[in-house]
């Protein structure tokens, strides 16, 4: 078994960030790795921002949160959770950009060992067509992949 010295998490501020989070700062503590959080987000006009802002607070089908304000503190939650779970955090990132990019290249660039990251089975005809950021991580990363899934197995997030 292989320890990992350096592990990046994504986070996109949904129902299931703290759960990855936790899971990757389990790791990280465990085999004393380096924690590097990754936050992925569009930036948008203030006008639009501030519009996903009073409604929906992100767009988890994509795993990319809507605009700065949002992904500011979404992060901050995730380095909380990281640091309530005795983990180091070794950095905390907000990317402009698409999320599975923006975690492979920090992974590169960081020579991590493993990418930890959130995914829901969703059914729609969109990601059946082109693909989550789970699927686009595990099929391009270099380092070892490993998807968190809602607890209780059922699959899908509820509001």
């Amino acid at each position: 078994m292989k320890d990992y010295r350096t592990i990046v998490a994504g986070t996109d501020g949904s129902g299931l960030a703290p759960e990855v989070v936790a899971r990757a700062a389990w790791l990280a503590v465990r085999d004393d790795a380096e924690l590097v959080i990754v936050c992925a987000f569009s930036d948008l006009p203030r006008r639009t921002e501030a519009r996903n802002m009073a409604t929906l607070g992100g767009d988890p089908r994509i795993g990319q949160v809507l605009g700065r304000e949002l992904a500011g503190p979404a992060l901050d939650s995730a380095v909380a959770t990281a640091r309530a779970e005795g983990a180091a955090v070794a950095a905390a990132l907000l990317v402009d950009g698409e999320p599975a990019s923006a975690l492979i290249a920090t992974a590169t660039e960081r020579s991590a060992g493993l990418i930890v990251l959130g995914a829901i089975r969703d059914r729609s005809l969109v990601d059946r067509l082109l693909g989550t950021v789970a699927s686009e991580v595990t099929k391009r990363a270099d380092c070892d992949v490993l998807v968190v899934r809602p607890a209780g197995g059922s699959g899908a997030l509820t509001d």
